[in-house]
């Protein structure tokens, strides 16, 4: 299994995915775009790629211009039905390079808070349970790509999690967390912990039972096996 992620930070890496990927044997290969003259593979060969978060925004082009080729090299990913999943900025940058609008969040939606699942969904996409609690670390939001399916909400952001054909989904939230994957977003992007109706203290970020992390990451496991299963 040959397995393409896109990183965008150091400090915001695989978490419990990489164990995942190595239980199976997979070949992994990373483009760092935080490294100097960061290259893009051929998507067609690739049986997936994993697009992790970055606390930069999908329009800061001038600022990041690999961004540019990253919209370019997932949109030719989806066509040629090559598996994605996109995280945070990952799922932003699918939405984007499928010409769906992302602009900034009513409110900041930062640390452990419940999604739903949104009933309904067509045959052939993942289901989410009807409740979950995840980490979220975002500002912005995006609008569903056409044609996709929106698969989760919660109270603070609408869409956060789609499915696009049959083996691309975006997710506006964090699986992959593990507890050493959010000191790192502490200690990196502990600024953004300020006053806010969704916002929640690093006590509290860091107070997460180890039950959660087992719930999220699990639920992440059944998601690349979809994934993989639906290509």
């Amino acid at each position: 299994m040959r397995v393409h992620i896109l990183q965008h930070v150091a400090f915001e890496g695989p978490g419990s995915a990489s164990a995942w990927l190595t239980a199976r044997g997979a070949r992994v290969d990373y483009t760092r775009f935080f490294d100097a003259g960061p290259e893009l593979p051929d998507p067609r060969p690739l049986d997936l790629i994993i697009a992790l978060g970055g606390p930069m925004s999908v329009n800061d082009e001038q600022a990041h211009p690999w961004l540019r080729e990253e919209k370019r090299f997932l949109g030719e990913a989806i066509h040629h039905g090559t598996p994605i999943l996109g995280i945070c900025l990952g799922a932003q940058l699918i939405a984007a390079a499928c010409g769906a609008r992302v602009r900034a969040a009513r409110s900041k939606e930062i640390g452990w808070h419940p999604v739903t699942a949104v009933p309904g969904g067509e045959s052939g996409c993942f289901a989410f349970p009807v409740h979950t609690t995840v980490l979220h670390w975002h500002g912005e939001t995006f609008d569903l790509p056409e044609g996709a399916v929106q698969l989760a909400r919660s109270v603070a952001c609408e869409n956060q999690a789609f499915q696009l054909g049959r083996s691309v989904v975006g997710l506006q939230f964090h699986l992959e967390a593990t507890p050493d994957s959010v000191d790192l977003l502490i200690r990196n992007c502990g600024h953004e912990l300020v006053d806010g109706p969704w916002i929640q203290s690093e006590a509290d970020i860091r107070a997460a039972p180890p039950s959660t992390y087992q719930t999220i990451n699990a639920l992440l496991s059944d998601l690349l096996y979809h994934l993989l299963d639906r290509a």
